[in-house]
């Protein structure tokens, strides 16, 4: 990966102050995932607002302790806040979206309509933590038995986790 002073869209941290998300460190409890520009983003669409990289990192760490499966970290927001219209709402550092749980535990995509892989105990376990550990405001997904979460399109292969700030 080039040097993160080399490339302009990914700085190590923006004009706002926010630092970039550290890209899956060894034993952190999650990895990182997600497109810029229809691409890989190797980090260019993690800069959480503060509250947002408390929550995420607090929520990874007591993840570890109930479940050995690493939490799939997606889009947060761009460098500066942009807004590249791909996500209206990433622009703050305050949303992020994230994997539901897979019973194998591989780290790639899946739809909670898939019963055979997809894990609805782990996955509202993961929602109840971070509702639990950060003040959050709404959390969109499309599997709405699991409690407070709102049905919102597009929304099939990750919830949306957004903090009050």
């Amino acid at each position: 990966m080039a040097d993160q002073k080399d490339d302009p869209l990914r700085p190590t941290q923006d004009s706002r102050g926010f630092y970039m998300l550290p890209r899956s460190p060894a034993e952190s409890g999650y990895y990182t995932y997600g497109t810029m520009d229809k691409k890989p983003d190797r980090g260019g669409y993690q800069y959480p607002h503060p509250i947002m990289m408390q929550a995420i990192l607090r929520v990874a760490l007591e993840w570890q302790v109930i479940d050995r499966r690493r939490i799939g970290i997606g889009n947060i927001s761009r460098a500066d806040g942009f807004d590249d219209e791909e996500h209206g709402q990433h622009r703050d550092g305050l949303q992020v979206d994230i994997r539901p749980l897979r019973k194998d535990g591989l780290e790639i995509p899946l739809v909670w309509k898939d019963t055979r892989n997809y894990d609805k105990e782990a996955t509202a376990k993961l929602i109840d933590l971070f509702r639990t550990l950060a003040p959050v405001k709404r959390v969109r997904f499309n599997d709405t038995s699991i409690p407070f979460v709102k049905w919102t399109a597009g929304h099939d292969d990750h919830f949306h986790v957004e903090l009050l700030g």
